[in-house]
C-alpha cells in the first residue's frame, strides 16, 4: 500500500491519520476495498451528509471510520465524537471489536451502550464523555429520556452519526423512531449533525437521502462501490407434498409430512460438514427444522451441526452459536429467522439456504450476502418450496403453484438487481404519541407549538399538521397520559408518568408477556405465556426436547430438563412482509413468458409448468374472475397494500373475502351479488376514508389504544389505502 510520488495527488491512503495508516500496516492488509478509497475523499473533502453502499462484507464500517478517525484524531472534542447507532446489540458487540484496537492507537475511548453493556463504562463515559459511542434507537431513548439535562453536554460537540444497516431503518415504526430521534439529536445540539449511513440494500436512495436529512436531501452525498457481486450459484428445489392424514393433522403432532422430511435430508446430506445459514420465515419453523436436522443426526450416531438462531433464545445461546460461526472450528449450520440477517459478524458461510419462498427481494439479497464472503468464492443459494401433491381442482391459487412462482419471481429480481424501495411516508400516531411522551419526560414539560415544531415538518411526521397534532394531544388529556398547566406547560398526566417509567417505554414496538425457560439455572430463552405449560408437559426449544418440572406463574419461570420427546411452543404470528406490486407483477410475467429456469430441478420445473398449465386454463391472460362453484377467486396481480384497499372495498359492500399474493378469495359467495358489487366500486370508486371505514383491527402499533377510532381510521385512510388499485381493475359490466 505505497504511497503515490510526490508530484502527484497523495492517495487516498496517504491522506489517513498516521496512526491510522500504521493499524492498516499493521493488519497485513494490501490496499484498501473500493468503498474504502472511495469513501476517504467523500467524507474528508466535504461537510455533507454521506451514504455508503457496498455489497455485504465489502469493509464499510472501515469505509466510515478510516476517514472519521482520521479527521477527529487532531481534534480536541469536548464531547462524544461519533455516535454509532444499530438496530442490534449483537451488530454493536462486532463493531465494538472491530474497532477497539483502531480507536486504542488514537488514545479514543470507545464505548458500547445498551441493556446488556458494562454499567461500569457507560457511568464513565457520562462523566466524560469522548471518542465513540456504539448505541440501539432504544438506548438513545432511554439515554435522552433519563438524562435529558446531560445529554446536551454529551452531544454538544458531536460530529459524526453513523447508522448502520441504514435500509433497515427506512419503514416501520423502529424507523420512524429513530429518524424523531435524529432530529432531537440535532435540536439538542443546535445544529445539523454529520450524517452517515452504511448499506448493502437500499432500493431507493432518494428515501435513504431524505431519511438522513429531511431539510435538504439532495445534499446527501451518495458513494456506490463499483466492484459487481461474487458469482452466484443457486437452486430452487420443489417438493410435492402429499394430502397430509388424519394423524398429522391433530394440534401437537410433532411428525414432519413426507416433503418437510425429504428437505431436512437434502439439507443433511448437503450442508453437513460445512459452515451455512438456513432461514425459514417464523420460529415455530426454525425450531422444527433444527429439531429435526439435531434428531436426524442423533439417529446416524454423528455430532450435532444443526442449532437454532431466533429473536426468543437467550443472548448466551445466540452468542454461543455465533462464535461457533465465526471461529470455524467445527463445522455448524445456524437455522435462523431475520436474526442473521443482517450484518452480525459470523466469518465466511458456504451456502445460504431458503425454506419456503422469499417474502421480499430485499431481505433476499441480504441473507444471500452471508455467503461467498471471501474473494475468488461463489454466493450459494438453495431455496426449498413445498407445493401440494395433488392440488384441488376448485382453487384456482393451488392450481398455480403460487409459493414456486413466488420464489422464481424473487430471484429473477434479485438477479436484475431490483430491490423494494422501503416504506413511504404517513402519520404514524402510535410512534408520534411515543415521542411526545418522550420529548415531554427528557424536558420535563414543554409547549405545544414547541412539540409541534420539533417533532413534525420535514422529516418522519412530516404528513401532520397542526391540525393533526392538537387532536392527538387532546386525545392524550383526555387519556391521562398529558395534563396542561395553568401557563400552557404540557406535563405528563398519572398514565403518562406510569408508562414512562416503565422498562419497556424506550421501545416503539410491541413486546409479547413470555415466561423463562430456564435448566439448572441457565436460561434457555422466552415463550409467550400463551403457551398452555404444565408439570409433565413436553417442549421443543433451543434445538433440544425438555420435560417441564414447574411453572412458576408469578415469577414466569419455567424449570425444564432434558427428555426424548417435545413439542414446538407456539409463538405470535409476525405480520406478514408486504409484497411490492413489482414482486407480484414479475410472477404474473413468470406465468406468461415461457423461460426455462436452469436454476430449477427436475420437480421444480414440473410443478411450475403445471402452474403455467393452469393459468392458460384458466384464462387469466385475459380475465381476472373465476367462479368455482359457491366460490369466487378475484386476480388482482397487486401488492399486499391495493389487494388489501379492494378486499376492504368489497367488505363495504357485505363482500367477506380472503387476500392472498395475488388476489383475493370470497367463500360463498353469489357469482352475481360479486359482479354488481365490483361493477359499482369500479365505476364509482370509493374514497380512503370510505375504505378505511372497515378496517380491522384498527389497533396494531404500540400506542394505538390510547387513540379514538376516528383518529386511527383517518390515518389509515392516510397512510394504507391504494386508491390506484380502483383505475388499474379492468372488468366487463356485471352479467345480470
Amino acid at each position: 500500500m505505497s504511497s503515490q510520488p510526490s508530484n502527484s495527488e497523495p492517495s487516498p491512503f496517504d491522506r489517513l491519520n498516521e496512526k491510522v495508516r500504521y493499524w492498516i500496516w499493521d493488519k497485513g492488509w494490501s490496499e484498501l476495498r473500493d468503498i474504502q478509497a472511495k469513501a476517504i475523499g467523500g467524507i474528508l473533502d466535504a461537510e455533507d451528509d454521506v451514504i455508503l453502499a457496498a455489497t455485504t462484507a465489502a469493509g464499510k464500517t472501515e469505509a466510515a471510520f478510516l476517514p472519521i478517525l482520521s479527521s477527529i484524531a487532531s481534534e480536541n472534542i469536548d464531547s462524544f465524537a461519533v455516535l454509532y447507532i444499530s438496530p442490534l446489540k449483537a451488530l454493536i458487540n462486532d463493531q465494538f471489536r472491530r474497532l477497539e484496537d483502531l480507536c486504542e492507537r488514537l488514545e479514543l475511548p470507545v464505548v458500547k451502550w445498551h441493556g446488556d453493556a458494562s454499567a461500569a463504562a457507560k457511568a464513565r463515559a457520562m462523566e466524560r464523555p469522548r471518542g465513540v459511542v456504539l448505541i440501539t434507537p432504544e438506548s438513545l431513548e432511554s439515554l435522552l429520556v433519563r438524562r435529558g439535562p446531560d445529554v446536551r453536554r454529551m452531544v454538544h460537540d458531536l460530529r459524526f452519526i453513523v447508522i448502520d444497516e441504514l435500509h433497515a431503518f427506512l419503514s416501520g415504526e423502529r424507523g420512524i423512531h429513530l429518524a424523531s430521534l435524529l432530529k432531537r439529536l440535532d435540536a439538542t445540539a443546535g445544529r445539523h449533525i454529520r450524517k452517515v449511513g452504511l448499506s448493502a440494500t437500499i432500493g431507493d436512495f432518494a428515501l435513504a437521502q431524505y431519511f438522513l436529512n429531511p431539510k435538504a436531501p439532495q445534499a446527501v452525498q451518495l458513494i456506490e462501490s463499483s466492484l459487481g457481486q461474487p458469482e452466484l450459484r443457486l437452486q430452487i428445489r420443489g417438493y410435492r407434498e402429499p394430502d397430509p392424514d388424519w394423524e398429522s393433522r391433530k394440534p401437537g403432532n410433532e411428525r414432519l409430512l413426507p416433503a418437510q422430511t425429504a428437505i431436512v435430508a437434502h439439507v443433511y446430506q448437503t450442508l453437513r460438514g460445512r459452515n451455512n445459514l438456513i432461514f425459514a420465515s417464523r420460529r415455530q419453523e426454525v425450531e422444527s427444522v433444527a429439531d429435526a436436522l439435531g434428531r436426524l443426526s442423533e439417529d446416524k450416531r454423528v455430532p450435532n451441526e444443526f442449532f437454532p438462531h431466533h429473536g426468543s433464545l437467550s443472548k448466551m445461546l445466540r452468542e454461543e452459536l455465533e462464535e461457533r460461526l465465526k471461529t470455524g472450528e467445527l463445522p455448524t449450520t445456524a437455522v435462523a429467522t431475520t436474526t442473521l440477517e443482517l450484518g452480525i459478524d459470523v466469518g465466511s458461510v458456504a451456502s445460504v439456504a431458503q425454506v419456503g419462498p422469499p417474502a421480499s427481494v430485499a431481505g433476499l439479497r441480504q441473507r444471500l450476502g452471508r455467503s461467498g464472503r471471501r474473494e475468488g468464492e461463489p454466493s450459494v443459494l438453495r431455496i426449498y418450496v413445498r407445493e401440494p401433491d395433488r392440488p384441488a381442482e376448485d382453487d384456482p391459487f393451488e392450481l398455480l403453484r403460487l409459493e414456486l412462482v413466488q420464489a422464481i419471481a424473487a430471484v429473477n429480481l434479485l438477479v436484475s438487481r431490483w430491490v423494494e424501495p422501503g416504506g413511504g411516508q404517513g402519520l404514524h400516531l402510535s410512534t408520534l404519541l411515543h415521542q411526545t411522551l418522550a420529548l415531554i419526560c427528557e424536558r420535563g414539560g414543554a409547549r405545544a407549538r414547541d412539540l409541534f415544531e420539533l417533532l413534525c415538518g420535514p422529516g418522519p411526521f412530516a404528513q401532520v399538521s397542526d391540525r393533526d397534532y392538537a387532536a392527538l394531544l387532546r386525545a392524550m388529556n383526555e387519556a391521562k397520559l398529558i395534563e396542561q398547566s395553568p401557563d400552557g406547560i404540557l406535563m405528563l398526566g398519572s398514565l403518562g408518568e406510569t408508562i414512562t417509567n416503565r422498562f419497556d417505554f424506550y421501545a416503539v414496538f410491541m413486546t409479547d408477556d413470555e415466561y423463562r425457560i430456564v435448566t439448572d439455572q441457565r436460561t434457555l430463552g422466552t415463550v409467550p405465556v400463551f403457551n398452555p405449560l404444565r408439570e409433565g408437559d413436553f417442549l421443543t426449544f433451543a434445538g433440544r426436547r425438555w420435560i417441564v418440572l414447574s411453572v412458576d406463574d408469578r415469577a414466569k419461570v419455567v424449570m425444564v430438563k432434558a427428555a426424548p420427546a417435545g413439542r414446538v411452543p407456539l409463538f405470535p404470528a409476525q405480520e406478514g412482509m408486504p409484497l411490492h406490486d413489482r414482486l407480484v407483477q414479475e410472477m404474473r410475467d413468470v406465468y406468461e413468458n415461457g423461460t426455462s429456469y436452469p436454476f430449477l430441478d427436475l420437480v421444480g420445473k414440473t410443478l411450475l409448468q403445471e402452474g403455467r398449465d393452469a393459468y392458460r386454463t384458466l384464462g387469466l391472460h385475459s380475465r381476472q374472475l373465476v367462479n368455482v362453484g359457491d366460490d369466487i377467486h378475484l386476480f388482482v396481480w397487486r401488492g399486499t397494500k391495493a389487494t388489501e384497499t379492494l378486499r376492504l372495498a368489497l367488505a363495504s359492500h357485505d363482500i367477506r373475502s380472503e387476500a392472498y399474493s395475488i388476489g383475493l378469495h370470497a367463500k360463498y359467495c353469489e357469482l352475481e351479488k360479486f359482479e354488481s358489487a365490483l361493477f359499482r366500486i369500479l365505476q364509482s370508486p370509493p374514497t380512503a376514508h370510505d375504505v378505511a371505514a372497515f378496517a380491522e383491527p384498527l389497533r396494531r402499533q404500540k400506542y394505538d389504544p390510547y387513540l379514538p377510532d376516528a383518529m386511527l381510521r383517518d390515518a389509515f385512510a392516510r397512510t394504507a389505502v391504494d386508491l390506484g388499485i380502483f383505475q388499474a381493475m379492468k372488468l366487463p359490466p356485471p352479467s345480470i
